[in-house]
């Protein structure tokens, strides 16, 4: 954790994949991997950091399009594609207990959500999860044509919260983002569990 402020923090950035959305499970993931005869590492770079992904996350093909182009990649038969993806995301978890502390802090503090997503994040998190109440800004990659670690995509969201970066906090998983975060500014949490998040997160945040 980095700590730049001078202890009057404004707004609070979570990310969502990894963060508030976890893999809980990796069992179903490791048995389409196998099934489809690669790793799960394999598998996961295939949906989440592949040529296609990239253009999904930047809005340049929506998820469909992604799915079609996982089809076509392991030439599956159209009809075993909703078990396909049903698979692939059936270890994943919404953390409902963290979206209701973000809820307590909305308020007190602008809230928002950072992340590198396909179109259709907003639309689940609207009408399935039913969270984006949880959060005064919402900024997702494909929507802005930009994508984390890249340093406009930050101004951009404390831009949405009124927020200079030594006033906000990021709460993000992977490394490359929290570096790149705090280059600018912004105090930052990495993310590893539930409990060291919050953990170090009650230490910046005096009246959490």
């Amino acid at each position: 954790m980095t700590v730049q402020c001078d202890g009057s923090i404004k707004a609070i950035i979570w990310d969502f994949g990894g963060v508030l959305q976890r893999t809980e499970d990796y069992g179903p993931r490791q048995q389409l991997a196998k099934r489809l005869g690669i790793t799960s590492r394999e598998l996961e770079y295939r949906i989440f950091a592949s040529d296609s992904s990239v253009q999904a996350q930047l809005g340049k093909i929506n998820s469909d399009q992604h799915w079609e182009n996982i089809r076509l990649h392991f030439n599956l038969p159209v009809e075993e594609m909703p078990g396909v993806i049903a698979s692939f995301w059936a270890g994943d978890q919404l953390d409902y207990e963290l979206v209701d502390i973000i809820r307590r802090l909305r308020g007190r503090y602008r809230t928002a959500m950072l992340s590198n997503a396909w179109k259709n994040l907003r639309s689940l998190m609207t009408n399935y999860w039913y969270i984006s109440d949880a959060f005064d800004a919402i900024v997702i990659s494909a929507e802005v044509s930009l994508m984390k670690p890249d340093p406009q995509i930050f101004r951009l969201v404390l831009e949405k919260v009124d927020a200079a970066p030594q006033k906000a906090v990021l709460i993000d998983d992977f490394k490359e983002n929290i570096e790149a975060a705090r280059r600018l500014g912004l105090n930052t949490i990495h993310f590893q569990n539930r409990t060291q998040a919050l953990c170090e997160f009650s230490q910046l945040i005096r009246d959490f």
